[in-house]
């Protein structure tokens, strides 16, 4: 492919550019919501958690402040006894093992699958113990997790499944029956972010939980709003964690223009895959046959320990990247009390090293995707 003779200005997260075709209707939004000045629960909150609750096929929707409030919440609702032990994946944000050391249980990391980057169920299996509670399984990057095994695993070992959808919402997992769930809906309790940088993502912070039980959706309300069902009355303790009215009316928007997002993300990602396949130095991500990828991140792996210097020759080109994650989980300094060394996860550890997330966001161009490719394929010529 030869290089357009023009460098377009491309970004790894363009917000302006993606909101550009609607910032009539968010301008609205807002200005309705300054209008009606109901700023804490207004309608708009509720509005949105019955319009995702539908589009994720009728979950209950519990909003909350954001993506780590609602790992946290999760956990809480499953009243684990003090020290009791929560798998996580030792490849993925520290939001999910953070939320569990907060409420003073103890995590226990195991490794991921090197081909999705997604938490391994044999891995899973092997760490389960009488101290067990739950397993957090983590759809990193926009891909499910094995959600089928891993709720086998859990329901057959008597602990709960809590879905760690931050990165995935939207995406479905095709169970062997034929049956499809959306990622988030499948365990006790699914959680989620509306960080900006998500695929659906307010402009501020929030976040919200994910359910299909009605009394645990019930005790999730409580646990968020003081562990108050009635006001004054703290039955549970609790949080102070909410989505404000604000962010709900924002949301409700750009939940309309999800779908047409998640589709340019998938085109772009196709393009990608066509182009880049053929490079030996790169590798595409992996779909798992049962899930369907909504890209949050379109993520390679670079062989031979040139990761480095490809993000550095495709930064000289303008063109931006990110490495998620830099630093496995168990090597994090705050973490040093679990007692893992290096070695202890090789997948995870050698994914730090090889991954590098390319920009896929809805608004990016044909030709500053062309401009992409075509570096990539310079830089695999060198």
């Amino acid at each position: 492919m030869s290089m357009p003779t023009e460098i377009i200005p491309i970004h790894l997260l363009d917000l302006a550019a993606e909101h550009a075709p609607y910032q009539a209707e968010l301008d609205a939004a807002w200005q309705a919501t300054l209008r009606e000045a109901a700023f804490i629960q207004g309608p708009a909150v509720g509005a949105f958690a019955q319009a995702l609750g539908a589009h994720l096929g009728g979950a209950a929707v519990v909003p909350c402040a954001n993506g780590t409030d609602a790992l946290t919440l999760a956990l809480l609702s499953l009243g684990l006894p003090p020290g009791a032990e929560v798998i996580v994946p030792a490849f993925t944000y520290v939001a999910t093992l953070e939320a569990a050391a907060l409420l003073g249980l103890r995590p226990v990391l195991v490794d991921v699958l090197p081909d999705t980057f997604n938490v391994d169920p044999a891995a899973v299996r092997a760490a389960l113990g009488p101290r067990t509670g739950a397993v957090v399984a983590v759809h990193l990057f926009g891909q499910c997790a094995e959600v089928e095994e891993l709720a086998a695993i859990c329901r057959a070992a008597g602990v709960a499944l809590i879905e760690d959808n931050a990165q995935a919402l939207g995406a479905t997992y095709t169970f062997a029956d034929g049956s499809a769930r959306y990622a988030g809906t499948v365990g006790e309790v699914g959680t989620t972010s509306f960080f900006p940088s998500k695929n659906l993502g307010c402009l501020g912070d929030g976040g919200a939980l994910l359910t299909r039980d009605a009394a645990r959706a019930a005790r999730l309300r409580q646990l968020a709003n003081h562990g108050q069902r009635q006001k004054y009355v703290h039955e549970l303790v609790g949080l102070n964690s909410r989505l404000d009215t604000l962010q709900a009316a924002l949301l409700l928007v750009k939940l309309r223009h999800l779908p047409a997002a998640q589709a340019a993300r998938q085109a772009h990602a196709a393009r990608y895959d066509a182009a880049l396949g053929p490079l030996p130095v790169l590798q595409t991500p992996a779909r798992d046959p049962r899930s369907t990828h909504v890209f949050h991140q379109y993520t390679i792996k670079v062989a031979n320990g040139r990761r480095d210097a490809l993000q550095a020759f495709l930064r000289q080109k303008g063109v931006p990247t990110a490495v998620y994650y830099p630093l496995p989980l168990h090597l994090q300094p705050a973490y040093a009390y679990l007692d893992y060394r290096a070695g202890d996860f090789p997948v995870a550890e050698a994914l730090c090293q090889q991954v590098l997330a390319l920009p896929v966001h809805p608004a990016l161009g044909a030709a500053q995707q062309a401009y992409i490719v075509a570096v990539l394929q310079e830089a695999d010529q060198l």
